[in-house]
């Protein structure tokens, strides 16, 4: 499906980022593996490449402006181009708010928030040179629309990236670029097999999420074919949202 088109991770070296480079180079992509861990990235792209497929890393922090724009620039030396860019890149601190101090305020907004404009921006002008454009699909959460305690700065994060995702998605409208995020509820990237069975049935699904349903999701919303659609939160929780829940 994705043959000869280059892909831009980030937050890649593990979890959901890591299977969403595994998928697109499994389909025939050329992928950019981004994390600032960088040797635990540079083992995700060699295992990908031993398998026989197309990857590179490229070791970045997304929260600085520099790296991503080096970032952007090795994707296109290396492939020539940027089709697609997922942002993926995300921290949690979970803190309550009496306590979290300006500074772990801060990293998780520029971790989080600021780099998705940071890394939008970037690939947007290598994108628009493309005759077709490009897409851009970033990591937004359920938590931007229901929380737990203490999870302030990590919701703000991603109701911003909401936000940003649809104000993005009419300024590159012109240049042919589709912006869209996904709302993952559960996903499970540890042990699976040690989930309880009350784990699954609370979802509608009757099973928890994994990292391939998330890849999954950003196949659709970055194929050629779904033109027409641009600017939506596509949420991906078996069913936990929708669910009437009464304290008894």
């Amino acid at each position: 499906m994705f043959k000869n088109k280059v892909v831009v991770i980030t937050g890649a070296a593990q979890g959901i980022g890591k299977e969403v480079a595994i998928q697109y180079a499994k389909s025939g992509a050329n992928v950019v593996l981004a994390d600032k861990n960088e040797e635990l990235v540079q083992q995700v792209c060699e295992n990908i490449c031993k398998e026989g497929y197309f990857a590179a890393f490229f070791s970045t922090d997304v929260r600085k402006e520099h790296d991503v724009i080096q970032l952007m620039k090795f994707a296109v030396e290396k492939y020539g181009k940027i089709d697609i860019l997922i942002n993926n890149a995300g921290i949690f601190c979970p803190k309550s708010p009496y306590d979290l101090s300006m500074d772990e305020w801060d990293y998780v907004m520029d971790t989080n928030l600021r780099s998705v404009f940071l890394c939008s921006r970037e690939a947007a002008k290598f994108m628009r040179q493309n005759n077709h454009g490009g897409a851009i699909v970033s990591m937004a959460s359920t938590r931007a629309f229901m929380s737990e305690p203490h999870t302030e700065s990590y919701a703000a994060t991603k109701g911003g990236i909401v936000s940003l995702t649809h104000a993005l998605a009419r300024s590159f409208a012109p240049d042919k670029i589709r912006v869209n995020c996904i709302s993952p509820g559960w996903i499970e990237t540890g042990d699976y097999e040690k989930l309880r069975e009350i784990d699954h049935e609370q979802h509608l699904s009757r099973r928890v999420g994994k990292p391939d349903d998330i890849a999954r999701a950003c196949f659709y919303l970055t194929d050629e074919k779904n033109d027409f659609v641009t600017g939506i939160n596509l949420t991906v929780d078996g069913g936990m949202t929708k669910k009437m829940i009464y304290e008894e």
